[in-house]
Parts: C-alpha cells; structure tokens; sequence
C-alpha cells in the first residue's frame, strides 16, 4: 500500500491505459482524482471504485480547457488539500500521411496531447511547489522515439512530451517535484484489440516477448515511478515496449 493518504489525479482516466492506472493506485491505497471527457465512460470505473470502496472524486474534464482544470484543481484542493501525484495519460490519435492530413487533423492532437499536458501541469504544479513535494508522470510514446508511419501530429506530440519533461524535472527539482516520462510500446488496449488480427499479430512479432503490452504493464510502470522507490529517478524517460526496437 504505498499510496495510503496521497492524491493522484489521472487524466484520461476512464478507458485503456488511465483506467488501469486508475485502477492499481486505488488498489495501493491512493485518493484517486478521475478526469476524462468522456463522462459516460468516467461511470463505468466510478462503479468499479465504488465497489472497491476506493476514495476518489470524478470531474468530466477536456485537458484543452484551462477554465476547466483550474476548476477541478480548486475543487480537489479545497476538499482534500493537495495533489501528490499528477499523470498526463489524455491524448488522441488522428492519423494521416503526412501528404494526406488535414490541418484540423494536425491543431487538435497538439491541443491534446501537447497543450494538455502543459495545461494541466502549469495549474496542477503550484499545489505542488506549495507542499514542497509531488511527482508529474507524462505519457509519451514509442512513437515520440523513434518516429511512426502516418503520425506526424502524434510523434510530434509524444517527442514535446519529453522536452517538457526534462525541462521541468530541471526547473520544478529544487522544489521537491520530480518528472518523468513514461513510453509505451503497442499495448493491447481496446482501440488496439479492434484492429485486423494480422496487424496484432505483426505488433507481436516485433517484441522479443512476443506478446502486446497490457494497460496493467504501463500502470504497473506509473505507480513505481510514483513511488518512493523512485526517489531518485527524475529528467528521464523509461521505454515499457517489450523490447520492439532490438
């Protein structure tokens, strides 16, 4: 139980990886604070939470809108005093060729998954500073890496995440917050379990294990990255892909 009395704020919380991460917080004792936009799906793992009798508040949050994160912020604190542990998990694809994609297509994953992130650690960050400690856990991506077929806008979002991750681990260290970038492989969440058989089958075949990543394996990374084991792990970005890039 190492999150007993720490609040950990989850976004994207309701599906895939934010939901099983959600979800093992819970499990090692955490306040969870569930932020997602889709409201409907934010009512599936409230029922799981409750019958688990885990402690949380739940906010139908878009991480695009700042007067929205400034609000569930100002309510988490006011009821329970702080946030410990923020983990940037929303994001988007819109895939495309790069010759092929529209511009609408390229301006609402940066506003996702780069202008979000930033969004919710630039209001998230002071409550930290304030209790002189916390840990900001971004989702980055294989994809960020090492570059991607048709996905411009989300390499380019999953590489930003890394910069402002080693930027704020040097700026935010001295005050007691560490940062640190998380980069999955391909993980059979249920987007990924959809696809042709043959492209799961292909995904397999690049990992040494010969097996997708489960949303547990990246949650699993997240709570030990949270934890105090991780003390001194801060400005770095640790690859949970089974290997594909051997």
């Amino acid at each position: 139980m190492r999150f007993v009395s720490k609040v950990v704020l989850v976004t994207g919380a309701a599906q895939g990886i934010g939901k099983a991460t959600a979800l093992k917080f819970a499990s090692e004792g955490a306040k969870l604070v569930l932020c997602d936009v889709r409201s409907e799906s934010l009512n599936e793992i409230e029922e799981e939470l409750k019958s688990a009798n885990a402690d949380f508040l739940s906010y139908a949050v878009n991480v695009v809108d700042r007067t929205q994160i400034q609000d569930m912020v100002t309510d988490v604190v006011s009821k329970w005093g702080k946030i410990d542990v923020l983990i940037n998990n929303a994001g988007i694809t819109a895939d495309n060729q790069l010759l092929k994609m529209p511009e609408e297509d390229f301006d609402k994953v940066i506003a996702v998954n780069l202008k979000g992130v930033y969004n919710c650690t630039q209001i998230v960050a002071p409550v930290m500073v304030q209790n002189g400690s916390g840990v900001i856990l971004n989702a980055s991506s294989l994809v960020g890496i090492y570059g991607n077929f048709g996905q411009t806008n989300y390499a380019a979002t999953k590489w930003g995440v890394i910069g402002m991750t080693k930027t704020w681990a040097k700026e935010l260290g001295k005050k007691g917050i560490r940062v640190v970038a998380v980069a999955p492989g391909f993980v059979g969440t249920p987007m990924v379990q959809k696809m042709p058989g043959k492209v799961i089958e292909m995904m397999k075949a690049k990992s040494p294990l010969n097996r997708l990543g489960t949303p547990e394996d990246i949650a699993n990374a997240y709570a030990f990255l949270a934890s105090d084991d991780a003390s001194f792990i801060t400005g770095t970005v640790l690859s949970v892909d089974g290997a594909v890039v051997l």
